[in-house]
């Protein structure tokens, strides 16, 4: 992925500086050569003063207080709900640009939801100080839905997740491994950040349960796919599942289109001509995207694409993507190059 309009930058804070997602936004500024005169690395009490590798440098970890953002530009926030509410309206009024990768603003009115290859053009004439990035589990099916709204449109969607522990946190990654380990040992560990046991098991909740029976993660992706395609009344039905991998989101994905589509091989060169998104689709020789493709990957990938015979134009497909990379960090740092390319015109 090549960044070309946000190298104005002059001083750039990452918010959540010690977390996987944090880690990952300087992980793909040192692979782009992406060099800001003033890089702020913020996070709580617990890690200041930890050294950060990036570029040739050594960047110190600050704490996070009311008084970080003076003279920041920009501020790229992956925090929990609690600590984003209280400290993003004090980035705002410092003048500072945010680009938050929380649900805390995801579906305000005012808060553009941006994947960059589906409706960047909404950045065209914003002049608000706060972004939001979706849901690490809706962005792969909202790049995958939205060539096909374009061309046949949807009716209705049926996704059943699969989402790795690090879309729960460093906490979380730990301990998936630690369990391992114990188990791998003829040892049991309990969990702390999970209500059972995530090695070698599947865990068919993500966040509270609702009164509908729904949990929050699966109430997420609904609206948030229908505010990105800009599509109200789209019906959506989600069962998300925490499974015992450590990076990679896959999820698949049942659709029923509006028109039929003549020819299979139409819908695989339809998919994987949108942007940012990839075909990997022959399972007569076991070619269809994994964890192992997906993992450190710029792309969204699809494969196992095929008619849904159960219904008049229905259509079924895997897609899978680094929920770290296009998931949080990429596609955070994507909507900044847009933004300053559409300041960089004006």
């Amino acid at each position: 992925m090549k960044f070309s309009h946000f190298n104005s930058v002059q001083s750039l804070a990452i918010v959540g500086a010690t977390g996987l997602v944090g880690r990952e936004f300087l992980s793909i500024l040192s692979e782009n050569g992406i060099r800001i005169p003033r890089v702020k690395l913020l996070a709580s009490e617990r890690s200041v003063g930890e050294l950060i590798e990036f570029l040739d440098d050594d960047l110190v970890v600050e704490a996070l207080t009311p008084e970080s953002f003076e003279g920041i530009e920009v501020a790229l926030f992956s925090l929990p709900i609690g600590a984003t509410r209280k400290y993003v309206p004090l980035a705002v009024e410092a003048g500072t640009l945010v680009i938050d990768d929380s649900s805390t603003f995801r579906m305000e009115e005012d808060v553009p939801l941006v994947v960059p290859e589906i409706n960047a053009a909404i950045l065209r004439d914003f002049d608000g100080k706060i972004v939001a990035t979706p849901n690490c589990s809706t962005t792969p099916v909202a790049m995958c839905l939205k060539p096909l709204s374009d061309t046949y449109g949807v009716k209705r969607v049926v996704i059943s997740t699969y989402q790795s522990v690090s879309g729960a946190g460093a906490r979380a990654y730990e301990e998936l491994s630690r369990q391992t380990i114990a188990l791998l040992n003829g040892a049991v560990e309990e969990g702390e950040v999970f209500a059972h046991r995530i090695a070698f098991n599947c865990l068919p909740q993500i966040g509270g349960a609702l009164e509908n029976g729904n949990c929050d993660e699966e109430e997420k992706v609904g609206r948030e796919l229908r505010k990105i395609l800009d599509l109200p009344d789209l019906r959506v039905s989600a069962t998300t599942v925490r499974v015992p991998t450590f990076c990679g989101h896959g999820v698949s994905v049942n659709v029923e289109l509006e028109q039929d589509f003549s020819n299979i091989d139409l819908v695989r060169e339809l998919l994987d001509g949108f942007p940012g998104l990839k075909v990997l689709d022959e399972p007569k020789n076991q070619i269809y995207p994994t964890n192992v493709e997906a993992i450190g990957s710029d792309l969204t990938l699809v494969g196992r694409i095929r008619r849904d015979t159960s219904v008049d134009a229905g259509l079924n497909f895997w897609t899978i993507t680094d929920n770290l990379r296009k998931g949080a960090a990429l596609n955070s740092l994507q909507i900044l190059d847009v933004v300053y390319n559409y300041r960089r015109m004006s």
